[in-house]
């Protein structure tokens, strides 16, 4: 056990619904060690529990292995880590689980600090469904530590820790408004921008998440999103949360700002996200505790 804290192996959110993600719950179960057997099941066409016990580096360096549907991929207590790459969800692609893993460095000097040159993400998604990220640890990649683009839907992105970055969470890249997705127990520290910035989202939630030493801002709804932010710890955030147009809807409920400057903005009316699934706040007053200890790969996961 983790601190005395076990984890359910099922989806929540968003991810749990319209048909819900399990991962590659129906295939075997494989341990991997190396880069070579990492690519060989990920890349596979049917379903695999993949395992990663061990820090693998990715060749060349900033690739991001193309993931198939029907995986999950999680570490092994906190031995898993992909180094110098990330991972790929292309169009179709869906029932995916990455769990559990550190997905690290990738930076390039010479790119800084605007990072438009080399697009090494820690994992990107477009036009995926039904994937659930959760307790990762993602932190110093080129360009987005997650990028959820195009028409990917049915997300799931909780306790993880994102950090050490210019771009943490880019949403969008579309002109549909179709996008389902859950942001809950993330803390996310030490960024700049896309934090995460929600660009035409039918069904943002974001809640009980930890934003910590951002330069830019915070939470932003762009284009005709629609975003509920829940018992959220801003500490140290410029621009906390906002509105960059008209039609892009936001409200907010029991999140605590400390040493926060710029925009606190609501605007218009959004969604109520008991109607589509069953979720607990936890109060925003222990959201930093709690997730500097459970948030990023926990011991008592993937054993």
């Amino acid at each position: 056990m983790s601190g005395g804290r076990t984890w359910s192996d099922k989806a929540d959110g968003f991810a749990a619904t319209g048909g819900g993600t399990t991962g590659g719950a129906a295939g075997p179960v494989v341990t991997v060690t190396n880069y070579a057997d990492l690519v060989k099941y990920a890349t596979a066409s049917t379903p695999y529990v993949i395992k990663v016990a061990s820090a693998i580096t990715v060749s060349p360096y900033g690739h991001e292995i193309p993931v198939k549907s029907d995986k999950t991929l999680v570490g092994v207590g906190t031995s898993g880590q992909i180094v110098g790459g990330g991972f790929f969800l292309g169009t179709g692609v869906h029932n995916v689980i990455i769990r559990n893993l550190t997905i690290r460095d990738t930076r390039m000097t010479e790119d800084d600090p605007d990072d438009k040159d080399y697009d090494y993400d820690g994992i990107q998604m477009d036009t995926a469904d039904h994937i659930w990220i959760d307790h990762n640890r993602i932190e110093r990649m080129n360009d987005g530590l997650i990028d959820s683009r195009k028409d990917t839907s049915y997300l799931t992105v909780s306790w993880n820790v994102m950090g050490e970055q210019n771009k943490a969470f880019g949403i969008g890249w579309t002109d549909n408004v179709t996008a389902r997705m859950t942001i809950h127990h993330n803390w996310i520290h030490d960024t700049n921008q896309r934090n995460p910035s929600i660009d035409n989202v039918a069904f943002a939630h974001l809640y009980n998440n930890y934003m910590q030493n951002v330069t830019s801002y915070g939470n932003l709804s762009r284009g005709a999103s629609r975003t509920v932010i829940e018992n959220t710890y801003f500490q140290n955030v410029a621009n906390p949360y906002y509105n960059d147009t008209s039609a892009a809807s936001l409200t907010q409920s029991g999140s605590i700002c400390v040493s926060c400057t710029g925009k606190q903005q609501t605007n218009g009316t959004t969604f109520k996200p008991s109607d589509h699934y069953g979720y607990t706040l936890d109060p925003a007053a222990d959201v930093p505790a709690l997730l500097k200890q459970y948030a990023g790969p926990q011991s008592n996961i993937g054993r």
